[in-house]
């Protein structure tokens, strides 16, 4: 009897309403960091947090990139959201345009606002004024190259000052290919591009040709590829075919699956490769292997789009004040330089790419940081099913 009673007990307060008038004050907290560095740096941040505020505590909620977006779509229509998430810039402006999402401009303090970089803040405002998320972190696009072979061709790298062209660069990976045993193969080639997932590193790097791909004619967003557009293919393609300076087998790559024939001399450069990927050589390269990061190569400019990494807060959360302390905590000077460093992605506070941290040359922070003068956001960012043309247009596979 004693035990039929605890059992009917259990079961009333599994189904038992929650108290309306007594909220749970816990803010749930979703992030995408996968980085064993990351990882540790938001966990940290957030026990921090739980330390100074106990009455509001937040809970740390794992998620993954290849599962965000349709946990998020859910939680949206169901009203079951987290307080906040961690997300890109070009997803959440759809998710806006749905209303899916607070309007974080009234909220943003105006330090905040006057120490993330304008290109940051043009990656979740609309045209309405509205703020889709804060900017936390920008993904921007490098070249890779192997100092070794560089100074065995006698090919001196570029500087911030003297940046290469892309012509510049056509004539190195020329320089750096060859047939090191004689047997009529190419086994050291000069340039790589992981073209695997194609659109992203095409629309973004061919913003220093003009190129725009998405213009609004009438109103309306249309896709185009002129003259502008073509440059950037027209170039890589020579490099594959013409020059045979590039290789064709990197074409189906990815930028992680470029860095073991990085590392074997395969591949004197990787071209367009994610920031990120230092930590990859910085961990994993092989003994006295040296390597080091190119300035933006300069086509009409050196401008290069972005992809932002940001924090946002659901409509229907009903902690959106609470949430946005969060924030704010996360993305100070001193937690997003942390966040940013393990993940190592630019952050968008100019206070931070000042700190001693962002600016050491060994693993490629001085040219990465000073690269951020270039990034800008693309013209695609707000069209209508953007995402969804990317996905299953542009990177069909």
């Amino acid at each position: 009897m004693i035990t039929l009673i605890a059992a009917l007990f259990g079961l009333w307060r599994l189904l038992k309403p929650p108290n309306s008038s007594s909220p749970s004050p816990t803010l749930r907290f979703v992030s995408l960091a996968w980085q064993e560095q990351a990882l540790r740096a938001n966990r940290e941040l957030v026990a921090d947090w739980n330390a100074a505020h106990p009455d509001v505590p937040v809970e740390y909620v794992q998620g993954t990139w290849n599962s965000i977006h349709d946990y998020l779509i859910t939680s949206f229509e169901t009203g079951e959201v987290p307080d906040v998430f961690h997300y890109e810039s070009s997803i959440i402006v759809d998710f806006a345009m749905r209303g899916y999402l607070a309007d974080l401009a009234p909220m943003l303090e105006e330090e905040m606002k006057q120490d993330i970089l304008p290109a940051a803040w043009a990656s979740v405002t609309r045209p309405n004024g509205e703020v889709t998320g804060v900017p936390l972190v920008m993904e921007s696009l490098i070249v890779l190259f192997n100092q070794k072979l560089f100074e065995q061709a006698q090919i001196t790298p570029p500087t911030l000052a003297q940046p290469w062209t892309w012509e510049n660069l056509r004539r190195a990976a020329l320089q750096l290919t060859k047939d090191t045993n004689g047997d009529g193969e190419i086994e050291q080639w000069g340039a790589a591009f992981g073209l695997r997932n194609s659109a992203n590193i095409v629309m973004n790097l061919s913003i220093s040709f003009g190129g725009s791909f998405f213009r609004k004619e009438h109103g309306k967003y249309v896709v185009k590829a002129g003259a502008e557009e073509k440059d950037l293919l027209r170039t890589i393609h020579a490099m594959l075919y013409e020059d045979r300076s590039a290789s064709p087998a990197s074409v189906g790559q990815s930028g992680t699956g470029m860095i073991p024939g990085f590392f074997n001399g395969k591949y004197a450069m990787l071209v367009g490769i994610g920031a990120w990927a230092r930590q990859q050589l910085v961990e994993n390269a092989p003994k006295n292997f040296r390597w080091g990061v190119m300035p933006p190569l300069r086509a009409r400019t050196q401008n290069t789009g972005i992809s932002t990494q940001t924090l946002s807060i659901p409509k229907k959360s009903t902690k959106q004040k609470q949430a946005m302390e969060f924030i704010k905590f996360m993305l100070s000077t001193e937690n997003m330089a942390k966040l940013a460093h393990s993940d190592w992605m630019i952050p968008t506070r100019q206070s931070c790419l000042n700190l001693p941290l962002f600016q050491t040359r060994d693993d490629g922070w001085d040219v990465v940081s000073a690269g951020a003068q270039f990034l800008t956001t693309g013209p695609w960012l707000g069209a209508p099913g953007y995402v969804e043309w990317k996905t299953r247009v542009a990177n069909p596979i």
